[in-house]
């Protein structure tokens, strides 16, 4: 059975592991990743389309400047792509959450583990924690990196306008505004690192312990020596 101090610092570990999953899952099922303004020439005069999505819906409403609005409508992105280098992006990011999820499940699985049992294999314990933490946190990085060159570099949110009017012509400019469904993968970073920093500790602690009860002879009392 492993040691009192080993239980606790592995199941804090554990629980950061287990936030970081849940916060994943919210990311994913959330439409709040971004919000656009994106503007259009229209004969006669402009029209604004406003959009609110995340990775797999969103909404849009338009917005005359002779101050005539229409029904807010609902889409789906992968529907409203029509271009394959945007279909893609939006892939890949969900491809990488979906790895990130399976990484934090596997870590989380690592963790308790270790708080419950002294495992054989030497990948099983801290080892493994430290490779699905890191592997969960650079995902989650290349997320962070991509979907803003997917939003503002590759026109994710002009193209997604124009899906949701007819008759749309220049595209005059936008404004994005990124919403806590992308801000919050900031948060499981944070947990990633947490996890790794208590698994650091832990295993600082033990080396320090193992070589206390190392220490050469030289260092014993010189009474002991002569006995």
């Amino acid at each position: 059975m492993p040691s009192r101090k080993k239980t606790s610092m592995f199941a804090s570990a554990f629980c950061t592991c287990v936030s970081s999953f849940v916060v994943i899952c919210v990311a994913l099922a959330t439409p709040q990743w971004v919000s656009s303004d994106v503007r259009f020439s229209r004969s006669g005069s402009n029209v604004t389309i406003s959009l609110r999505y995340g990775l797999f819906r969103g909404t849009c409403e338009q917005f005359m400047d002779a101050g005539i609005q229409m029904p807010q409508q609902t889409f789906q992105v992968a529907d409203s792509l029509s271009s394959s280098g945007s279909r893609s992006l939006n892939v890949a990011t969900i491809v990488l959450l979906v790895l990130a999820l399976l990484s934090s499940v596997l870590s989380s699985g690592f963790t308790c583990t270790n708080a419950v049992s002294n495992p054989y294999q030497t990948f099983l314990g801290p080892v493994g924690v430290y490779t699905w933490n890191c592997l969960c946190g650079v995902l989650i990085l290349i997320t962070l990196i991509l979907f803003p060159v997917s939003v503002e570099g590759n026109g994710l949110s002009e193209e997604l306008a124009r899906g949701c009017s007819t008759s749309l012509g220049a595209h005059l400019g936008s404004r994005h505004n990124y919403g806590y469904s992308y801000w919050i993968m900031l948060l499981i970073l944070f947990l990633n690192i947490a996890s790794l920093t208590i698994i650091y500790f832990y295993e600082h602690a033990r080396y320090s312990k193992k070589k206390e009860q190392e220490r050469p002879i030289e260092n014993a009392p010189k009474d002991v020596i002569l006995f």
